[in-house]
């Protein structure tokens, strides 16, 4: 845990002006095996410190690639330095940002850094149970991989906070070959919030998984091309998580809102089928912890959640405290930065759909001719909500019943008009929060939501 390198410095903020001080270390451990063997081992360890102040209404902004006092007192001044030059010369006058409930955090509770042979030890009998177990395999590619950011922030106005979020994560691809050669593959990602010796007791945890992923390769072996065209699917709730996030929490987010976004003229309308709510969860979800808590964020607000859709209907965007003046929306928490040299941006943190009433067996059931879609190896929208996202595990679904498992397909369509067709929505939900937004700057995000029923565009061979 570093130590405090920034809370001495409160008394330094300038008069008049809001102030941020953020110390920064944010740490990545990987191993990867290919077919056994050890392709990369790679630690990395970036720390510093970073200062933003805010007059008139422009930031000013400084950091330095050191955890020191020194330093922090260095980026203060020059970030107080920078805006009190760039509110001479732009001349907006703004005045102050709105007041936000101010507080305190105590630190959050430390963790141990492993050193690479514990994830290397982890990896070894697992991939021997993969190799032994598994010979037809055209190949195998395990990866261990745990990060974590810990932040010491204090503000002039908000929350003080020291905060720690460590996540672990282990990836298995599994690849063979169709009867006429053509590659096949299927992924899996274990893990979540929390450090790899808390997330992974012993590799035999999880055999009962990896012998379920290769029975979906094996079928998926003997798969057959989807049917090109718009079909009913039911989507996994993986998928409707990352709906959730890709096509539409990035037209709701506020800054894209004011750049143009589909979404800005939809305030208080219809946008998705009155079965259909969606929220960017704080750190609590449906009862739970959520997959990548937020407590505090780097504005110094206190997190809360921000309820995005309702029965349908848009209800509110993501803001940050200067947007949020700018929408007369209160700030909940929404500004992240992912390296001490970032600035805030306004960024989701766990984005899903809300849970229904319907069963899973009775969603499958209710399909004559249409397709269940589990998972997505890649994917994107934009702002016009406009969405591509490639299918690599999916099933037919005939008279009911699940059918042949299909090769890589894709589906496509515009977020809004698609939600609109959801007709049914299961009582279950997944999460996944092992991947990073790329919005400007890389940030770790949990997305999730139930099995949805709805129409949408499929590709084929």
């Amino acid at each position: 845990m570093i130590s405090d390198i920034v809370g001495k410095l409160r008394g330094q903020f300038a008069p008049g002006a809001h102030s941020e001080l953020r110390a920064q270390r944010s740490l990545s451990r990987r191993v990867t095996l290919l077919q056994g063997n050890l392709t990369r081992n790679a630690r990395t360890d970036s720390q510093g410190v970073s200062a933003r102040v805010y007059q008139g209404g422009v930031y000013g902004f400084a950091s330095q690639a050191e955890l020191s006092e020194a330093a922090a007192r260095r980026a203060l001044a020059t970030a107080t330095d920078n805006a009190r030059f760039l509110d001479g010369h732009t001349g907006y006058q703004m005045g102050a940002l709105p007041d936000i409930a101010a507080g305190a955090m105590a630190p959050q509770e430390d963790f141990t850094d492993l050193p690479q042979k514990h994830y290397l030890d982890f990896l070894r009998p697992l991939d021997d149970y993969i190799a032994g177990k598994y010979p037809d395999l055209a190949s195998r590619t395990l990866v261990a991989y745990a990060d974590s950011m810990e932040k010491q922030l204090i503000t002039s106005d908000g929350y003080s906070a020291h905060l720690l979020a460590p996540r672990s994560y282990i990836y298995l691809f599994l690849n063979a070959q169709t009867g006429d050669g053509m590659p096949v593959e299927v992924f899996k990602v274990f893990g979540g919030s929390g450090t790899f010796d808390l997330q992974f007791k012993a590799p035999e945890d999880l055999y009962a998984q990896v012998d379920q992923l290769y029975e979906h390769l094996m079928k998926k072996r003997e798969g057959v091309f989807a049917q090109a065209g718009k079909k009913t699917v039911i989507l996994h709730g993986e998928l409707a998580g990352m709906l959730a996030h890709e096509a539409v929490g990035h037209t709701v987010e506020a800054d894209l809102v004011l750049g143009g976004s589909v979404a800005g003229p939809m305030l208080d309308e219809m946008v998705a089928s009155p079965l259909v709510s969606m929220t960017d969860f704080a750190h609590t979800a449906f009862g739970q912890e959520a997959p990548l808590p937020v407590y505090v964020d780097d504005e110094g607000v206190l997190a809360q959640d921000a309820e995005l859709i309702r029965n349908g209907r848009l209800t509110g965007y993501m803001v940050n405290r200067e947007l949020g003046r700018h929408f007369s929306m209160r700030p909940q928490g929404n500004a992240r930065a992912f390296a001490f040299n970032d600035e805030p941006l306004i960024r989701m943190r766990n984005t899903a759909v809300h849970p229904g009433l319907d069963k899973f067996e009775d969603m499958i059931a209710s399909v004559e001719d249409g397709y269940y879609l589990i998972s997505s190896n890649n994917g994107q929208a934009d702002t016009t909500g406009e969405f591509m996202f490639g299918i690599s595990l999916g099933y037919e679904i005939k008279n009911g019943r699940l059918g042949r498992a299909i090769f890589d397909t894709t589906i496509s369509g515009v977020a809004f008009d698609m939600l609109k067709t959801v007709d049914r929505v299961s009582d279950r939900v997944s999460w996944s929060s092992s991947g990073f937004c790329g919005k400007k700057q890389l940030m770790p995000v949990g997305l999730g939501g139930p099995d949805l029923r709805c129409d949408v565009m499929i590709g084929g061979k």
